[in-house]
């Protein structure tokens, strides 16, 4: 059984950092890219960033990059996503999911999603 389960959110004032992590069970977590997806009530969900299986340098939304950093442990199956610079539009929940295909925007699972609100 996939199973991909976030930490890491909270709340913090604008400016402020915070590092989410996903832990992966139930596949072999090397073998898939992985991304971070967030969404926000009424709005379509937002591909944060996408990180390739073999840790090679990742895709990041314009809205993000330079100011988050996704990386990975495959040793660990663990996926981070370290958010600095946090401004009160980055307040979603964020969601760890499974890219089945390099390339495609879509995943096959997600996590249960993590609570990030900024704000002062």
């Amino acid at each position: 059984e996939v199973q991909l389960v976030e930490s890491g959110g909270g709340m913090v004032q604008p400016g402020g950092s915070l590092t989410l992590s996903c832990e992966a069970s139930g596949f072999t977590f090397s073998s898939y890219h992985m991304a971070w997806v967030r969404q926000t009530p009424g709005k379509r969900p937002e591909w944060v960033s996408i990180i390739p299986n073999n840790d090679d340098e990742g895709y990041y939304a314009n809205s993000v990059k330079g100011r988050f950093t996704v990386s990975r442990d495959n040793a660990k199956s663990t996926l981070y996503l370290r958010m600095n610079n946090l401004q009160v539009e980055d307040t979603a929940t964020y969601y760890c999911a499974r890219v089945p295909k390099p390339g495609n925007l879509d995943y096959d699972f997600r996590g249960q999603g993590t609570q990030v609100t900024v704000s002062s």
